[in-house]
């Protein structure tokens, strides 16, 4: 059994409440990253991150060949955490025919007339495949939830904890099925301060390069950070499960989470036991008449 190198995250245990104000945000989250110091940290991070994306390739396509298992990643933070980024680089060395990415926006009124799942279940990544969630079904127990006004229209519109409460029961019935026919799922909550936002928000209006990425509304919902807070924390603590477990990523210093999400993503494929698939004996004579023919033309 392979374990993660990088220690520097918290994989949240099923039934545990966690409080995210308690859940570090920047690289020194152990006391031996702290002993190392932060530019050592920095080195071994990008080391192991290199050595994983070249893993990560190389078990790709044992993924593909064993045809058991797909593999769902699912991201989801505040804005500016990351998202895009880490995606781009820990899926940097991987072949993309073997990788799919969506990024969810606001539902369109077709989608909005069906179940919160429906526009995710068409999305789902098939057998030998990674699929990767920028942004998921959890907007709808997330976003939805701080801003209620955006439910779509049901024949209870009451909005109760009980009403959330089936959702989040939704969502780990759902999960759990995918898990129980070869969907690997891996979550991540890439966590980062407010502090660290605004400073990346400020970024975004010095550089024209970045420009583009900034939104109005990117303001309007920080100042709802402890709402969201709040969502994060009831979605964490009732949907990590043994099938789909949460992992809360420091998203403060780029390289650690980077090289957190790569090692978690590598060690789980490499932990599923995939193999080449074995020939049959009529399948071998082939094999050999077809080699026999090639060298004698």
């Amino acid at each position: 059994m392979k374990e993660e190198k990088y220690k520097g995250f918290i994989r949240v245990k099923p039934g545990e409440n966690i409080r995210l104000k308690d859940c570090p945000t920047g690289w020194a989250q152990t006391e031996a990253l702290k002993t190392v110091g932060k530019v050592e940290s920095k080195n071994n991070a990008c080391m192991l991150l290199e050595h994983d994306l070249t893993e990560l390739a190389q078990v790709q396509q044992l993924l593909y060949a064993d045809d058991r298992y797909s593999v769902l990643i699912v991201f989801q933070a505040m804005d500016a955490a990351g998202k895009d980024g880490t995606i781009k680089h820990v899926m940097s060395g991987i072949n993309p025919q073997g990788c799919q990415v969506f990024s969810f926006k606001q539902p369109s009124a077709e989608e909005l007339d069906h179940n919160f799942l429906w526009r995710y279940m068409k999305s789902l990544p098939e057998r030998g495949r990674i699929g990767i969630f920028n942004r998921s079904y959890y907007e709808d127990v997330l976003v939805v939830k701080v801003h209620p006004e955006l439910l779509q229209k049901l024949p209870d519109g009451k909005k109760d904890p009980a009403f959330w409460d089936a959702r989040y029961q939704d969502i780990n019935a759902f999960e759990q099925h995918l898990a129980r026919n070869g969907t690997v799922i891996l979550k991540f909550f890439l966590h980062v301060s407010k502090k660290v936002q605004k400073e990346r928000f400020i970024a975004r209006l010095d550089r024209p390069e970045k420009n583009w990425k900034f939104s109005a509304s990117d303001l309007t919902e920080r100042e709802r950070w402890d709402d969201y807070m709040s969502a994060y924390e009831q979605a964490i603590n009732l949907t990590s499960t043994e099938w789909a477990p949460w992992h809360i990523i420091p998203a403060d210093n780029k390289w650690a989470m980077r090289a957190a999400v790569a090692d978690i993503i590598t060690t789980r494929l490499h932990n599923l036991d995939l193999n080449y698939p074995l020939l049959t004996g009529a399948q071998m004579k082939l094999l050999a008449e077809a080699r026999k023919q090639l060298e004698n033309e």
